[in-house]
């Protein structure tokens, strides 16, 4: 069928545009190459990290998001990518269904946060708290945490002393911690001027009170921090969730149109 298609396409006017097809390859070609950039990514930091025996964190573990994330956007963008070269409408169809579902889960998400916001405050606060536990354990959960909580200057979950949940920060009098009763620098205002970071700018702030505590930390727990965070960079936000869904949409309109055409081609055959 295939030989035949071509020799048709030589001798008679093709419905296939051939700006579609080579767009949707180069456009698969990207994302595709990207997906592996991404798997490699998790896989080197996963193996970093072999000897790590903390099976509570695999579902949060950041090494295991990338590499699921990594090889879900390979085979869809490998059905996308071999489908438009190739013009199988299968493939292309499986391309156009993962995408959609992709989206469409993407959308569900949004909109179930959005009206089911205290849910999802508790589904995050329960990720976050699996994190604070386990800061010393994965040096992958240590960065995110401290990216979050400079990124939306921020403090623990609901507020600083959520970090008494770690063994070694934990502020009882039993723990011997030589970090009992601190919090993690990244709670800390950065100085101007700092040229070294000061690493032990947390060490005692659970033992104070809040006003006395704020001082030194960021008032704010990550909870409340996020929400101001996103209500500051509300276009920013929005630029982020545009250039997400643009190209999964486009994605999903070109493998249709690249489908439509093949079938109007092998229809004019019979």
């Amino acid at each position: 069928m295939d030989r035949e298609l071509h020799l048709h396409r030589a001798e008679t006017f093709s419905f296939i545009n051939p700006w579609i097809r080579y767009f949707l390859f180069f456009f698969s070609f990207l994302f595709w190459v990207f997906s592996l950039l991404i798997v490699a990514i998790g896989v080197y930091a996963k193996v970093q990290k072999a000897t790590d025996t903390v099976r509570d964190t695999f579902l949060i573990d950041p090494a295991v998001i990338l590499i699921v994330v990594g090889v879900v956007m390979f085979f869809i963008t490998f059905c996308g990518c071999v489908g438009a070269l190739r013009e199988n409408i299968r493939l292309l169809k499986t391309f156009s269904f993962s995408l959609t579902l992709v989206f469409l889960t993407q959308l569900a998400v949004a909109i179930l946060g959005f009206f089911y916001a205290e849910q999802t405050r508790e589904a995050l606060g329960r990720f976050v708290k699996k994190s604070i536990v386990h800061y010393r354990d994965d040096l992958d959960l240590q960065n995110l945490m401290d990216y979050i909580q400079k990124e939306f200057q921020c403090c623990g979950w609901n507020n600083y002393t959520d970090w008494s949940w770690n063994l070694y920060f934990n502020c009882s009098k039993a723990n011997p911690s030589s970090e009992r009763c601190a919090v993690p620098y990244s709670c800390c205002p950065p100085t101007p001027g700092e040229a070294v970071i000061n690493t032990m700018c947390g060490f005692g702030v659970q033992a104070l009170d809040y006003l006395e505590a704020n001082k030194s930390i960021y008032p704010v727990g990550c909870a409340d921090g996020a929400v101001l965070w996103i209500e500051s960079h509300l276009l920013l936000v929005g630029a982020l969730a545009l250039g997400l869904a643009l190209p999964q949409i486009a994605g999903i309109v070109l493998s249709q149109i690249l489908i439509s055409q093949i079938q109007d081609e092998i229809t004019s055959l019979h």
